[in-house]
Protein backbone atom coordinates (compact mmCIF):
# COMPACT_ATOMS: atom_id res chain seq x y z
CA UNK A 1 0.00 0.00 0.00
CA UNK A 2 1.23 3.57 -0.61
CA UNK A 3 2.44 5.58 2.36
CA UNK A 4 -0.63 7.86 2.22
CA UNK A 5 -2.64 4.92 3.57
CA UNK A 6 -0.81 5.31 6.90
CA UNK A 7 -1.05 9.10 7.19
CA UNK A 8 -3.61 9.11 9.99
CA UNK A 9 -1.74 6.65 12.18
CA UNK A 10 1.58 8.37 11.46
CA UNK A 11 0.16 11.67 12.74
CA UNK A 12 -1.22 9.97 15.85
CA UNK A 13 2.21 8.52 16.68
CA UNK A 14 4.05 11.74 15.82
CA UNK A 15 1.73 13.68 18.13
CA UNK A 16 2.92 11.38 20.94
CA UNK A 17 6.46 12.65 20.38
CA UNK A 18 7.74 9.81 18.21
CA UNK A 19 9.88 10.11 15.08
CA UNK A 20 7.75 8.44 12.41
CA UNK A 21 8.95 7.45 8.93
CA UNK A 22 6.46 6.06 6.39
CA UNK A 23 8.11 4.74 3.21
CA UNK A 24 6.76 3.98 -0.23
CA UNK A 25 8.22 0.55 -0.95
CA UNK A 26 9.39 -0.26 -4.47
CA UNK A 27 6.45 -0.20 -6.89
CA UNK A 28 4.28 1.89 -4.57
CA UNK A 29 3.41 5.57 -4.33
CA UNK A 30 6.26 7.79 -5.53
CA UNK A 31 8.96 5.14 -5.48
CA UNK A 32 10.48 3.62 -8.62
CA UNK A 33 8.43 1.03 -10.51
CA UNK A 34 10.69 -1.42 -12.38
CA UNK A 35 9.01 -3.87 -14.75
CA UNK A 36 11.07 -6.85 -13.49
CA UNK A 37 9.13 -9.31 -11.28
CA UNK A 38 12.40 -10.35 -9.62
CA UNK A 39 12.61 -6.87 -8.05
CA UNK A 40 9.51 -7.49 -5.94
CA UNK A 41 8.92 -9.80 -2.98
CA UNK A 42 8.19 -9.54 0.71
CA UNK A 43 11.84 -10.34 1.46
CA UNK A 44 12.99 -7.63 -0.99
CA UNK A 45 10.67 -5.14 0.72
CA UNK A 46 12.18 -6.11 4.08
CA UNK A 47 15.66 -5.44 2.70
CA UNK A 48 14.46 -2.01 1.62
CA UNK A 49 13.23 -1.26 5.14
CA UNK A 50 16.60 -2.23 6.61
CA UNK A 51 18.31 -0.12 3.94
CA UNK A 52 16.12 2.83 4.94
CA UNK A 53 17.16 2.40 8.58
CA UNK A 54 20.78 2.44 7.43
CA UNK A 55 20.17 5.58 5.40
CA UNK A 56 18.55 7.32 8.38
CA UNK A 57 21.28 6.20 10.77
CA UNK A 58 18.67 4.45 12.92
CA UNK A 59 20.22 1.55 14.77
CA UNK A 60 16.82 0.39 16.03
CA UNK A 61 13.14 1.08 15.36
CA UNK A 62 9.63 -0.16 15.92
CA UNK A 63 8.59 -1.62 12.56
CA UNK A 64 5.05 -2.24 11.38
CA UNK A 65 2.64 -2.45 8.51
CA UNK A 66 -0.83 -3.34 7.30
CA UNK A 67 -1.72 -6.50 5.36
CA UNK A 68 1.34 -7.63 3.43
CA UNK A 69 3.13 -4.73 5.14
CA UNK A 70 2.76 -6.71 8.38
CA UNK A 71 4.43 -9.65 6.63
CA UNK A 72 7.28 -7.33 5.62
CA UNK A 73 7.72 -6.31 9.26
CA UNK A 74 7.95 -9.99 10.23
CA UNK A 75 10.66 -10.50 7.60
CA UNK A 76 12.59 -7.53 8.99
CA UNK A 77 12.45 -9.16 12.44
CA UNK A 78 13.82 -12.40 10.95
CA UNK A 79 16.57 -10.74 8.91
CA UNK A 80 17.61 -7.99 11.34
CA UNK A 81 16.02 -8.86 14.66
CA UNK A 82 18.55 -6.91 16.76
CA UNK A 83 17.38 -3.70 15.09
CA UNK A 84 13.66 -4.18 15.80
CA UNK A 85 12.38 -2.84 19.13
CA UNK A 86 8.78 -3.78 18.45
CA UNK A 87 6.46 -5.13 15.75
CA UNK A 88 3.13 -3.52 14.85
CA UNK A 89 1.31 -6.17 12.79
CA UNK A 90 -2.05 -4.97 11.43
CA UNK A 91 -4.04 -7.69 9.67
CA UNK A 92 -1.20 -10.03 8.59
CA UNK A 93 -1.78 -12.07 5.42
CA UNK A 94 -0.92 -15.65 6.30
CA UNK A 95 -2.26 -19.12 5.51
CA UNK A 96 -5.99 -18.47 5.93
CA UNK A 97 -6.03 -15.27 3.86
CA UNK A 98 -3.83 -16.65 1.08
CA UNK A 99 -6.74 -17.91 -1.04
CA UNK A 100 -8.48 -14.53 -0.88
CA UNK A 101 -5.25 -12.71 -1.71
CA UNK A 102 -4.56 -14.94 -4.72
CA UNK A 103 -8.16 -14.62 -5.91
CA UNK A 104 -7.96 -10.84 -5.70
CA UNK A 105 -4.54 -10.32 -7.28
CA UNK A 106 -4.63 -12.96 -10.03
CA UNK A 107 -7.24 -11.13 -12.16
CA UNK A 108 -5.23 -7.93 -11.74
CA UNK A 109 -2.10 -9.74 -12.93
CA UNK A 110 -3.97 -11.17 -15.91
CA UNK A 111 -5.38 -7.78 -16.92
CA UNK A 112 -2.04 -6.02 -16.59
CA UNK A 113 -0.30 -8.71 -18.67
CA UNK A 114 -2.87 -9.39 -21.35
CA UNK A 115 -5.20 -6.38 -21.39
CA UNK A 116 -2.91 -3.40 -20.70
CA UNK A 117 -5.16 -1.00 -22.59
CA UNK A 118 -7.96 -1.79 -20.16
CA UNK A 119 -5.71 -0.99 -17.19
CA UNK A 120 -4.65 2.29 -18.82
CA UNK A 121 -8.27 3.21 -19.52
CA UNK A 122 -9.24 2.49 -15.91
CA UNK A 123 -6.33 4.65 -14.73
CA UNK A 124 -7.37 7.55 -16.95
CA UNK A 125 -10.96 7.25 -15.73
CA UNK A 126 -9.80 7.30 -12.09
CA UNK A 127 -7.64 10.43 -12.35
CA UNK A 128 -10.45 12.99 -11.80
CA UNK A 129 -11.56 11.25 -8.58
CA UNK A 130 -10.53 13.32 -5.48
CA UNK A 131 -8.39 11.00 -3.34
CA UNK A 132 -9.27 12.74 -0.08
CA UNK A 133 -12.94 11.80 -0.51
CA UNK A 134 -12.22 8.06 -0.83
CA UNK A 135 -11.95 5.54 2.03
CA UNK A 136 -8.57 3.90 2.49
CA UNK A 137 -9.22 0.70 0.50
CA UNK A 138 -10.75 2.56 -2.42
CA UNK A 139 -7.85 5.01 -2.50
CA UNK A 140 -5.37 2.14 -2.70
CA UNK A 141 -7.36 0.58 -5.57
CA UNK A 142 -7.39 3.85 -7.53
CA UNK A 143 -3.66 4.29 -6.98
CA UNK A 144 -3.02 0.80 -8.33
CA UNK A 145 -5.10 1.47 -11.44
CA UNK A 146 -2.98 4.53 -12.20
CA UNK A 147 0.17 2.43 -12.48
CA UNK A 148 1.60 1.46 -15.85
CA UNK A 149 0.55 -2.10 -16.76
CA UNK A 150 4.06 -3.62 -16.99
CA UNK A 151 5.29 -2.49 -13.53
CA UNK A 152 1.90 -3.37 -12.03
CA UNK A 153 2.08 -6.89 -13.46
CA UNK A 154 5.66 -7.25 -12.23
CA UNK A 155 4.70 -6.14 -8.72
CA UNK A 156 1.76 -8.55 -8.43
CA UNK A 157 3.79 -11.39 -9.99
CA UNK A 158 6.69 -10.89 -7.58
CA UNK A 159 4.48 -10.77 -4.48
CA UNK A 160 2.31 -13.73 -5.49
CA UNK A 161 5.11 -16.08 -6.44
CA UNK A 162 7.72 -15.03 -3.90
CA UNK A 163 7.93 -15.89 -0.23
CA UNK A 164 4.92 -14.27 1.42
CA UNK A 165 5.97 -14.56 5.07
CA UNK A 166 8.50 -16.21 7.38
CA UNK A 167 7.95 -19.90 8.09
CA UNK A 168 6.18 -21.07 11.23
CA UNK A 169 9.48 -22.01 12.88
CA UNK A 170 10.92 -18.59 12.08
CA UNK A 171 7.87 -16.84 13.52
CA UNK A 172 8.07 -18.86 16.72
CA UNK A 173 11.69 -17.77 17.12
CA UNK A 174 10.86 -14.05 17.02
CA UNK A 175 11.15 -12.71 20.58
CA UNK A 176 10.54 -9.06 19.74
CA UNK A 177 7.50 -7.55 21.53
CA UNK A 178 4.60 -7.44 19.07
CA UNK A 179 1.10 -6.02 18.84
CA UNK A 180 -1.11 -7.98 16.44
CA UNK A 181 -4.28 -6.23 15.26
CA UNK A 182 -7.29 -8.28 14.14
CA UNK A 183 -10.20 -6.69 12.26
CA UNK A 184 -13.36 -8.83 12.40
CA UNK A 185 -15.40 -8.57 9.21
CA UNK A 186 -12.50 -7.70 6.90
CA UNK A 187 -12.58 -10.26 4.04
CA UNK A 188 -8.98 -9.55 3.01
CA UNK A 189 -7.35 -9.82 6.44
CA UNK A 190 -8.55 -12.92 8.26
CA UNK A 191 -8.99 -12.70 12.01
CA UNK A 192 -7.85 -16.32 12.23
CA UNK A 193 -4.46 -15.32 10.78
CA UNK A 194 -4.03 -12.57 13.36
CA UNK A 195 -5.09 -14.86 16.20
CA UNK A 196 -2.74 -17.61 15.04
CA UNK A 197 0.17 -15.19 14.72
CA UNK A 198 -0.43 -13.81 18.21
CA UNK A 199 -0.17 -17.38 19.51
CA UNK A 200 2.94 -18.15 17.46
CA UNK A 201 4.95 -15.11 18.57
CA UNK A 202 6.29 -15.65 22.11
CA UNK A 203 5.80 -12.03 23.27
CA UNK A 204 2.75 -10.87 21.31
CA UNK A 205 -0.55 -9.34 22.36
CA UNK A 206 -3.74 -9.24 20.29
CA UNK A 207 -6.08 -6.28 19.80
CA UNK A 208 -9.45 -6.69 18.04
CA UNK A 209 -10.84 -3.65 16.25
CA UNK A 210 -14.17 -3.56 14.42
CA UNK A 211 -13.33 -1.24 11.50
CA UNK A 212 -13.26 -3.39 8.35
CA UNK A 213 -13.55 -0.76 5.61
CA UNK A 214 -12.46 2.58 7.10
CA UNK A 215 -8.96 1.91 8.42
CA UNK A 216 -8.22 5.60 7.96
CA UNK A 217 -10.92 6.36 10.56
CA UNK A 218 -10.02 3.88 13.24
CA UNK A 219 -11.57 4.32 16.68
CA UNK A 220 -9.81 5.84 19.67
CA UNK A 221 -9.40 2.29 21.00
CA UNK A 222 -6.91 1.50 18.24
CA UNK A 223 -5.05 4.82 18.55
CA UNK A 224 -4.58 4.26 22.28
CA UNK A 225 -3.49 0.63 21.90
CA UNK A 226 -0.98 1.40 19.16
CA UNK A 227 0.44 4.50 20.86
CA UNK A 228 0.79 2.70 24.18
CA UNK A 229 2.55 -0.24 22.55
CA UNK A 230 4.94 1.83 20.43
CA UNK A 231 5.87 4.17 23.28
CA UNK A 232 6.61 1.18 25.51
CA UNK A 233 8.65 -0.56 22.81
CA UNK A 234 10.61 2.62 22.08
CA UNK A 235 11.77 3.00 25.68
CA UNK A 236 15.26 1.82 26.67
CA UNK A 237 15.35 -1.94 26.95
CA UNK A 238 14.16 -3.32 30.23
CA UNK A 239 11.71 -5.83 31.60
CA UNK A 240 8.44 -5.65 29.69
CA UNK A 241 5.38 -7.66 30.44
CA UNK A 242 3.59 -9.18 27.45
CA UNK A 243 -0.19 -9.06 27.35
CA UNK A 244 -2.53 -11.49 25.63
CA UNK A 245 -6.18 -11.08 24.95
CA UNK A 246 -8.46 -8.75 23.06
CA UNK A 247 -10.41 -5.62 23.67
Amino acid sequence: MPRAFQDRLAHVLASAGLHVVVPDLLGHGRSDRPADPMAYSVTAFAEQVVGLLDHLGATQAVVGGTGIGANVALEVAVEAGARVRGLLLDGPVLEDALTTEVGTLTPLLYLARFAPLGVRAAGWAARPVPRRLLPGQARVGVDMLEQQPAPLAALVHGVLFGRLAPSLLERQAITTPALVIARPGDPFRRVSDAEALAEQLPTASLERVEVPWRRDRAPEQLDMAVSRFVLDAARPKGIRRSRRGGA
